[in-house]
């Protein structure tokens, strides 16, 4: 007993003056910065496994190599209390139990085989599996998001979660995203999905109006290890032909403009427009073709037809109108003629 108790006060004496060497040492730091900042230079967030969110993990995660899990066993401390890796091949080795390929199971499976292989060795066994490292599994944001790059896919992420995180989209940037998957992770869940013609990935097109109102939830969908989201810059509409200013004009976070809005920027129609033979030029989707809209654009600026949207990437021609050019010219012409011809005509 007095050599446990000689042990102890050894030990708090060695604690006690290791706590006062550290303390020393950080008074002793230029500008009071403590060990662990120095300076004002921040360390960089190492890219390894992921630690486990604030909120916990969701019993739906799948289980992956490099996952890092923590089991609770009644009765059986064997297993108890100790993170176990799972390895490359998907496998965790566990005392007593042995290798299990745990890869692609949730955690509330692997949890359900757990327990029915303990019950060889308890009676009433109770297992409960949690993720206390994630593996290093990157998804990628590129395009015209306020932090694109390269981020670890920390559990169960849907779109809209990891959207939040990485503070959202640019002002300028489309209203539509894209997402580019892996063949080893199947089609994209989404009626509008389709493989790449290799036939390596799968991609769709998700609009952010209907993620922002959830129109439809299930384009939120839950992403994938090395899924690629991508966003161009702003969606364009664009005017040619007798307008004030032809151009392009950014759409903005709007899925749509009308005809008269966009008459209205481009500054108007010119003098010798023909207006009720103007077009709308719609791209075919997944062609280089252009569908033909004829437009009456006078009646839509007298009221007597309904307005009309452009899309994205539709153009507004309209025409000149020659024969009212024609005339135009030859009245220009004819003015400066008629004195000639009367003194012709009185002689």
């Amino acid at each position: 007993m007095s050599r446990f108790t000689d042990r102890l006060s050894v030990s708090r004496v060695a604690v006690a003056l290791l706590v006062s060497a550290v303390g020393m040492a950080q008074q002793q730091l230029p500008g009071g910065a403590s060990a662990s900042q120095p300076g004002n230079l921040q360390q960089p967030t190492p890219m390894p496994a992921t630690q486990v969110p604030a909120e916990g993990i969701r019993p739906t995660y799948v289980l992956g190599p490099g996952d890092q899990v923590l089991l609770r066993a009644y009765q059986m401390e064997e297993i108890s209390g100790t993170p176990f890796r799972i390895d490359t091949e998907g496998n965790v080795a566990l005392p007593i139990l042995g290798s299990i390929h745990v890869a692609g199971l949730t955690v509330e499976q692997f949890e359900a085989d757990l327990t029915m292989r303990l019950r060889a060795y308890v009676l009433n066994p109770q297992v409960t599996v949690t993720v206390v490292q994630f593996r290093n599994e990157p998804v990628f944001f590129v395009g015209a998001f306020r932090s694109p790059g390269i981020y670890p896919l920390q559990g169960r992420r849907t779109l809209v979660e990891m959207l939040t995180s990485i503070g959202g989209l640019q002002p300028n940037a489309s209203r539509r995203i894209k997402v580019t998957r892996r063949k080893e992770y199947d089609l994209i869940p989404l009626p509008n999905a389709a493989w790449a013609d290799d036939g390596k990935t799968s991609a769709v097109e998700i609009s952010i109006g209907s993620l922002r109102d959830n129109v439809n939830p299930a384009e939120d969908i839950v992403l994938q290890p090395f899924d690629v989201i991508s966003v161009e810059r702003a969606e364009m509409v664009y005017v040619n032909g007798d307008v004030g200013k032809v151009g392009g004009i950014e759409l903005g976070d709007r899925d749509s403009i009308s005809l008269v809005q966009l008459i209205t920027i481009a500054g108007g129609l010119g003098k010798d427009a023909d207006a009720e033979k103007a077009l709308i030029l719609r791209p075919v989707l997944n062609t280089s073709r252009r569908a033909r809209i004829p437009i009456n654009l006078k009646d839509v600026l007298s009221g007597k037809a309904s307005d009309f949207p452009l899309l994205p990437n539709d153009m507004l021609f309209i025409p000149h109108n020659s024969r009212k050019a024609v005339l135009k010219t030859a009245a220009l012409i004819a003015v400066p003629l008629v004195p000639t011809v009367l003194i012709l005509v009185l002689r």
